[in-house]
């Protein structure tokens, strides 16, 4: 079964006819949320909403081993993520949904493997390439099908939260390679290797990151350009829409 894991402004989805709500309560302690199990069109699909419903958890408090366990306990055999970003690439403008190919992790103090030598025993893995490319390509393919222009590959850095970046700290990204900017991408992403079950990222672009000019718009100073929740909001309830219409022709 598909499994979506919904970010922020997606704690729900629209058209999803229940079937089950299944525990919260994993090994690892409670899920952000109940895994919902129910149809979508003809097919049987997984969600949970990362932040819990309603919306309450920043993301450095997530329980990630919980929420990717539960996921698996459920009978998940491929992930979408669903990630709120921010973007580095000034070409990327609010709206955009994006299909990263890489990933670096900025994060601290997060519970980031079952491999820790407490509740599993101690295992190295190969994290070379953090997404499924399979799972990758059938999102590319289900955006042609829909008729939703995806943006393919790039470097999702994963920051700590849940405050945004300072400028400096963006440009810092920049100069790593990164693409976008979100909390939320580590160390689910990790979990889901070391679970073994295909994860793949659909980042909606909400709004430029710090001190990048939002595409289209003359650069600005920091002062002038202060993020506003208002357009991040707005983005989310565009871009929602739009993941929706791909996560049917992925199904489809």
């Amino acid at each position: 079964m598909l499994a979506i894991i919904g970010g922020s402004g997606f704690t729900t989805l629209a058209g999803l006819e229940v079937i089950k709500r299944h525990s919260a309560e994993t090994p690892l302690g409670a899920a952000s949320a109940s895994v919902i199990q129910g149809t979508l069109g003809d097919s049987q699909v997984l969600f949970l909403a990362r932040h819990g419903h309603p919306h309450k958890l920043p993301p450095h408090r997530i329980n990630y081993r919980a929420n990717l366990w539960a996921l698996r306990q459920t009978g998940a055999s491929r992930i979408v993520a669903v990630n709120a970003v921010g973007a580095i690439d000034p070409l990327l403008a609010a709206g955009t949904l994006v299909v990263p190919d890489q990933l670096i992790d900025y994060t601290v103090g997060r519970e980031s493997s079952y491999f820790d030598g407490r509740y599993k025993p101690l295992k190295h893995i190969d994290f070379s390439a953090p997404y499924s490319e399979t799972l990758r390509r059938q999102l590319l393919a289900a955006g042609a099908q829909a008729g939703e222009t995806l943006a393919a590959g790039g470097v999702y850095g994963c920051t700590q939260g849940p405050r945004l970046e300072t400028a400096a700290e963006i440009a810092r990204l920049a100069r790593d390679g990164c693409r976008l900017v979100g909390m939320t991408g580590m160390p689910e992403a990790v979990l889901a290797r070391e679970l073994a079950i295909p994860y793949a990222c659909l980042a909606i672009v909400t709004n430029s990151a710090a001190g990048v000019p939002a595409a289209g718009v003359p650069a600005a100073g920091v002062a002038d350009g202060e993020i506003s929740m208002a357009e991040i909001d707005a983005a989310l309830v565009t871009g929602v829409e739009r993941v929706k219409r791909v996560i049917a022709a992925l199904l489809g």
